[in-house]
């Protein structure tokens, strides 16, 4: 596994080597260990899975407090377009953001840690989105921001009318009015 640094401080983009023959292919997801050398110790504690279809927007969503989550993300089928936002308000790179395009295809991995809002949009026909969290789900502590926020001003690869989303995201607080970290 390659574990590639981004502009932002504890964010990875993860590049497994896949091994590929006459019967499919093989590659390691997650090794604990090399995880631990190479980026940080997390507890991952829970995996979840989505499926969602072409133009559907999740995010941008985060837990608050005690209940923040690290996130290692990735697609087991079809394409997505996911981001990470740093809301941590002392980060010299607060409000920045990285995009990266996960997809059965490249395979990659993008590590999340806690402190930033997350979300993804589905590029292909469908997509299975995979993630595994080191906290629990706890709704009472959950928040969002504007997918569509200004002062992110995430370039969204997709006609606008074409994003299906929630009415929960709809109503998501902007940067500035948002609950942040210290």
């Amino acid at each position: 596994m390659e574990y590639r640094k981004t502009e932002i401080d504890g964010v990875y983009i993860l590049e497994p080597r896949v091994f590929n023959d006459a019967r499919g292919y093989f590659f390691e997801a997650w090794k604990k260990e090399d995880f631990e050398e190479h980026v940080d110790k997390v507890d991952f504690i829970q995996d979840n899975e989505s499926k969602s279809s072409y133009g559907v927007l999740r995010g941008l969503h985060y837990q608050k407090g005690i209940y923040s989550q690290a996130k290692l993300v990735r697609v087991i089928k079809g394409k997505v377009l996911d981001v990470a936002v740093d809301i941590r308000k002392s980060s010299s790179t607060f409000g920045k953001h990285v995009m990266v395009e996960l997809s059965d295809e490249n395979k990659r991995q993008f590590f999340i840690p806690r402190g930033f809002a997350h979300g993804f949009l589905v590029l292909s026909d469908e997509a299975i989105f995979t993630y595994k969290v080191d906290n629990i789900y706890a709704p009472q502590h959950e928040a969002s921001i504007r997918w569509n926020d200004e002062e992110i001003n995430i370039q969204w690869p997709i006609n606008l009318k074409d994003v299906v989303t929630s009415e929960k995201d709809l109503k998501a607080s902007s940067l500035k009015d948002a609950e942040l970290f210290d």
